[in-house]
């Protein structure tokens, strides 16, 4: 199973978000477990580090970039995938570069907290509360 993560997963660890950081922190155990392979777009690693750096400081936001680069496969960004995320027109330009990378990866899901922002989407976005109880399956 291929799974693209959206920046708003992996930020719920970073952050140490109370409410959310259980599913969140799950999805990254298992990914270092090899229970499916993970992906997390280029776009995806420089938001992370910029929000990262913002909040806890340089020299953190590189130790979660380099974390996150042992767990997952960096999914790169091109031009032409610029192109057909602008193309798409969805409200959120980020989630429509996020969809472009994963159709490209052929991944079967996009884990994300903001599942309405993929309606548009041929790939089922789901929460990682919903993945995990999809591989428990």
């Amino acid at each position: 199973m291929t799974v693209l993560i959206d920046t708003n997963v992996v930020m719920d660890v970073v952050f140490n978000n109370a409410k959310l950081i259980d599913g969140s922190r799950a999805i990254l155990d298992c990914a270092e477990q090899k229970r499916y392979t993970g992906y997390i777009s280029a776009s995806a690693i420089t938001d992370i580090f910029y929000l990262s750096k913002k909040r806890l400081g340089k020299k953190v936001a590189k130790e979660v970039i380099k974390e996150l680069l042992q767990i997952f496969y960096p999914a790169t960004v091109t031009d032409k995938n610029i192109y057909q995320a602008l193309d798409l027109e969805w409200a959120d330009f980020e989630d429509s570069v996020q969809f472009v990378v994963g159709e490209g990866l052929a991944v079967d899901y996009i884990l994300t907290r903001n599942i309405k922002d993929f309606s548009f989407s041929s790939i089922t976005a789901i929460t990682p509360e919903q993945f995990m109880q999809t591989i428990a399956e």
